[in-house]
């Protein structure tokens, strides 16, 4: 029976999570069959459905049509794309305090520099300098300045070669993509500040490709304080 207030196919969802994390499933293996884990659990077969549903949206688990091991539900790798699309939708709908946001984006934008400094590759390099060239570009608008100003981060934390900081940096730098632009739109001062930010993005580049991990980390922390400082100045946050 399922408790007061919980829904069935969640009771199904919590049965999932308490054996992967007990490391009773693990990637590969079998969910029961949904006649079966419906009698385990004690819930309909529509509410197995509506979790598998659920895990399946999550990357958690595939379904597929066949007999034996080709067919049935089975434990998947969670996609790097699925666990930053729920990330992203986490942040953005917490309303985490800003204050909050941008301390976390300091200690992980850190790591990433630092890293990238010992670990980037020469496609790493080329992609952060296409970006800043973009940046550069004179006629450039401030939305497509953010987005590669956005890009520029996730490819800082992309060439750190470590795939959690990539995905949590993606996902906070990305859920915090509209205000920051919301607040590049309300500078009156957007000739004087859009120089200022490629500068940084320059700094931080230069002390990646120069492989000097404690100046990237340094810098990146100097400009994401800095940065938010201007586009905050006066307005409560």
């Amino acid at each position: 029976m399922t408790s007061p207030g919980v829904r069935a196919f969640e009771v199904v969802l919590t049965w999932v999570d308490e054996r992967i994390l007990a490391g009773e499933l693990g990637v590969g293996d079998h969910l029961p069959a949904e006649r079966e884990l419906a009698r385990l659990l004690d819930v309909s077969r529509a509410a197995v459905r509506e979790a598998i549903r659920t895990l399946q949206a999550q990357g958690v688990v595939r379904s597929s049509v066949g007999a034996g091991s080709a067919g049935g539900t089975t434990i998947t790798a969670v996609p790097s794309q699925a666990l930053s699309r729920l990330l992203r939708q986490h942040v953005a709908l917490a309303n985490f305090p800003l204050h909050d946001v941008i301390e976390v984006r300091v200690a992980l934008e850190r790591l990433s520099a630092r890293l990238a400094a010992t670990h980037a590759s020469v496609d790493d390099l080329v992609a952060m300098r296409d970006l800043l060239d973009v940046m550069g570009d004179p006629g450039i608008d401030r939305a497509h300045f953010n987005d590669c100003d956005t890009a520029f981060h996730v490819a800082l934390a992309s060439a750190a070669g470590n795939v959690l900081a990539r995905d949590f940096t993606a996902a906070i730098r990305e859920s915090m993509r509209l205000p920051i632009l919301d607040r590049f739109r309300t500078l009156e001062s957007w000739d004087v500040v859009a120089p200022v930010l490629r500068r940084d993005h320059e700094a931080i580049y230069a002390a990646v490709a120069r492989g000097d991990g404690h100046a990237a980390a340094d810098l990146t922390e100097e400009h994401i304080r800095s940065a938010w400082h201007t586009l905050t100045a006066g307005i409560p946050t």
